[in-house]
Formats: C-alpha cells, structure tokens, sequence
C-alpha cells in the first residue's frame, strides 16, 4: 500500500500530505478543485507518468527485487520524482530511470483508464479461471509448458531448416565454388610478400649486375691497398676483413640472379595477379584460406540437413502427441470449471445490475498457456460494443472474482469517477464491490455520487479557496456535509443532510 504521500507545487497545489489507511479511500470535491491533477501526481511519483510537480513522493509497503535493481529494501520504500530542469526518479535516495521505477510499482500498481481491456487479454482470464481449479492443475501447466517450450523451438528449427532446403541447392553449389575458386590458387600464407620481392628484383637486375661488373674493379687494386697498409706499419687484416665480406655480398648477389635465370617471370606475374584477386575479395591470403575452411563446414552441414531434418521430424512429431494430451487436460479441467465460474461472475453482475455474461471455451493455436481461448460476452453483445458504464462494471466484477482467491494487500487500484453517469442503484452496487475488493486492494477512487462516497474507509475533500488547492481528511460530521453537498449542490437541504448521514451510518 502507499503509506503516505506528499506533493509540492504542481499547477493549483503548493504543498500536500496525506497520511493514508488501507481500504477504500475516496476523493471528493466540486468539480475544477484538482481531484485529477492530485491522482495524477500520485501516479507521477512511482513512474506511471510525468508531470511538472516540484516534488511528488509516496512512501509505499512494497517489496523491491534488490538484485535485479540494485536498490537496497527500507522498511517503507521511499518513491520520489523531482521536476526541475528535467524529470528524475528515486527510489530511497538512489536514482532510476523511469522506466525501471515504472516497473517496479506495476508489480503492485495497477491504474483503470477506460476502455482498457487488459483485464480481458485471454491469459488473464485462464489465470483467473486456473485459479479456482485443484493445485494438481499447477503441475499440469508446468509440464504443458516443458513440453511445449521444447515443441515450439523444435517447431523453429524445422522452419528453418526448411527455408533452407528451398535454398540448399543453390547453396551448395555456390560453397562448392567458392571452395573450388580458393583451392584452384591453392595459396600459401606469405607466398604473396615472397613473390613481389622476387619481381623487384627482376626489375632491378640489369641495373644491379651492371653495377658490381664495375664495383669489382676494386679487387684489381687490392694488393695496392694491402702494400700501403704494411709500409705504413698497419695492421691490414681489418681491410682484408672488409674485402672479403665485400666479396660475399657480391656472389650471393650474382647466385641470386643466377637462379632468377630458371625463373618465367610471366609465369610469376600471373601468380601474383591471382594473389592479389584473392586479397581482394576476402581481405587477404590468410582470410582466404579461412573463408575456404568456413565453407567446407558449411557444405557439410548442407549434406547433413536431410539427416537433421529427419531427426528434428521425429522429435516433432513425438513433442506435438504429448503436448496435444497435455492441452486436452487442461481443456478438460477449466470446461469443468467453467460453469461455477460464470455462475459467481454473473452473481456480481446481477448486484452490479448487469446482464448475464456468456462464457465460451474455443480452441486456439497452442500458446504457453494450452489451446483455450476465454470469449465473453454481455447478453450475446461484443465487449467492443458495451457501454462505457457496463465495461467498467463488467472489469469491477472480474476484478471480484478474481480477489476471491487472492491474498490480502495484492496492491493499490487507482480510479477515476468509475461510477459516473450511473444511477444510484448502480451507484450502490458499485460501491459494495469496490468495499469487497478494498480487502485485497487499497483503493483510490474519485467519486461524484453520494453511495460510493459513504463506503470509504477514508475519505478527503479536494477543494480551492483563492485558485490554490487544498486536501483535507474529513471526519464524520465532515463527511455528512460532502456528502449532502453532492446530493443537493451548494445549498444543502436538510433531506439531503439527513440522506448522507443515514448512508453513513448504513456503511459503519
């Protein structure tokens, strides 16, 4: 439940506190006083909005999962968003975004806007139907999901194997010549970086030979070199040193280019262009080799699709007879349950003076949750054709049946003027659920009408003196003055006094 919650400076309010009990907790006020702008705040706080609020902050009871936010659990939770220059959310002092802070209080939170038809989405409709069926139901559905988990991504893997199969041909053959384009070069990491420096060579050869036939000149003046050395009284052998490793350089060079004489240099310029096309497409020699090896695997795995396939129909076919078993169960089970269900929802239709709902089980395509699909109708009438007030009565009677087996405090309900345009019978009616389901709930509702605003647990006025708004809790005596209010307009009659005070006393 919210606890507390407090707002500062937002449009007509500059500053609120409330202190707030568990139940049924109504706001009243003439209309313009800012009981929508209040509830939106109250929203803004934990996320389910933004609006341009100083400060809204709603101290809560609600449990946070510490490892999956990394918020630390207080005793009461503190939930706060700060308008300034831009919106930020915090929980106990920690910044959230708010779509995190949002999704924490939807676990616990739930605001009715018109026409919202989560209510009715089939799998929360089975939930509540699943419910009211013997626990042996819960292991059914945990095994019904196993089995169809594993069916449903075999399911997957067949249609892709499939959709490959209509491709695998020209697959294949496209692997297959990649494969046959790289082993046709054959190519060897760093052939590429021997061979241009091989065609460098060729193309510096005449230049270089040319150049040690008149470098070797010098041999014929070394003896010269050796005489001046000794008559100097110097030690040669550094020059003979020097010449003869002079001379090495000079043979390896001419053995060199001797081999490139069995060399075909067109022969090597081809290699080369090969090479290059290679690098070209995929990279490099190294990358091309890689490519090759990757759609050798690939291939293979082409050849063994038939052998997967078959293996994946099996495993299909054997997953798609126990899953079938399994929804039958499950169908059998909620057809059983089926009748009693419709009976208690129609219970609190007739106090919600409604008509009989028809509920019918069709069968779907299998889902996580079975085959079954929930239809319901008013009296043969489309949801999508109701009235408003019959919808929102319609929801407040599943909302009924559904707290039946709920525990207490499942969360807070937020309602905007859900028994507007109704009659007071109507009015009443809808009020004695509201007060049923504020055992599990704790409920904020805004109410023009005399019967819903009686049954509150608590009760405030939401009024304005000089265009700032004001909230005040109102005691007994108070209430009987709002209600009368809302009974009579401004100038309270007696009757309407005496009618208020009668309702309340009927409530307590």
């Amino acid at each position: 439940m919210i606890e507390r919650f407090y707002l500062k400076d937002f449009l007509s309010f500059k500053e609120v506190e409330l202190n707030l009990a568990c139940g049924l907790v109504v706001f009243t006020g003439p209309s313009g006083s800012g009981k929508s702008i209040l509830m939106e705040s109250i929203l803004s706080s934990v996320g389910n909005t933004s609006c341009d609020a100083s400060v809204c902050e709603s101290s809560v009871t609600w449990e946070i999962d510490e490892d999956k936010y990394g918020i630390d659990n207080d005793e009461i939770n503190v939930f706060k968003h700060i308008k300034k220059e831009k919106s930020r959310f915090f929980i106990n002092n920690q910044t959230l975004s708010r779509k995190s802070i949002s999704n924490i209080a939807s676990s616990y939170l739930r605001h009715l806007s018109l026409k919202d038809y989560s209510d009715f989405e089939n799998d929360n409709l089975l939930e509540i139907l699943d419910s009211r069926i013997s626990k042996d139901i819960t292991n059914l559905k945990n095994r019904y999901k196993d089995v169809f988990t594993k069916f449903h991504w075999v399911g997957h893997e067949l249609q892709v194997i499939e959709e490959k199969e209509r491709k695998i041909v020209e697959l294949k053959e496209f692997a297959s010549f990649e494969i046959q384009k790289i082993e046709d070069i054959n190519p060897t990491v760093g052939e590429d970086e021997k061979l241009l420096k091989i065609k460098k060579e060729f193309s510096k050869k005449e230049k270089i030979l040319s150049s040690i036939e008149l470098a070797n000149e010098i041999f014929n003046n070394e003896h010269l070199v050796s005489s001046a050395l000794e008559n100097l009284d110097i030690d040669g052998s550094f020059f003979d040193d020097t010449m003869n490793e002079l001379r090495a350089v000079f043979d390896g060079a001419q053995e060199r280019f001797e081999a490139l004489e069995d060399m075909d240099i067109e022969e090597v310029l081809n290699r080369i262009e090969e090479l290059s096309g290679l690098k070209r497409r995929y990279g490099g020699i190294e990358e091309a080799i890689i490519y090759k090896e990757e759609k050798k695997v690939e291939l293979q795995k082409y050849e063994d699709i038939e052998i997967q396939k078959h293996t994946f129909l099996e495993d299909y076919e054997k997953l798609g007879v126990e899953v079938k078993e399994l929804a039958d169960k499950l169908t059998t089970l909620r057809t059983k349950e089926l009748a009693n269900f419709t009976k208690d929802l129609n219970i609190y239709l007739k106090s919600l003076y409604l008509r009989d709902a028809d509920i019918e089980i069709s069968k779907i395509s299998y889902t996580k949750l079975g085959q079954d699909k929930l239809n319901i109708k008013l009296n043969s009438t489309e949801l999508s054709k109701v009235s408003t007030g019959e919808f929102n009565r319609l929801r407040l009677a599943i909302l009924a049946v559904k707290s039946e087996l709920m525990n207490k405090n499942g969360g807070v309900l937020m309602l905007d003027e859900i028994d507007a345009n109704l009659s007071g019978e109507e009015s009443m009616s809808v009020a004695k659920v509201l007060k049923q389901l504020s055992k599990h709930f704790q409920i904020f509702v805004i109410s023009h009408q005399p019967q819903l605003t009686s049954m509150g647990d608590q009760h405030f006025l939401i009024y304005k003196e000089d265009d700032t708004s004001f909230v005040k809790e109102l005691d007994f005596e108070s209430r009987v003055d709002e209600i009368a209010r809302i009974i009579s307009g401004e100038n309270i009659s007696n009757e309407a006094r005496k009618f208020a005070k009668e309702l309340l006393e009927v409530k307590q």
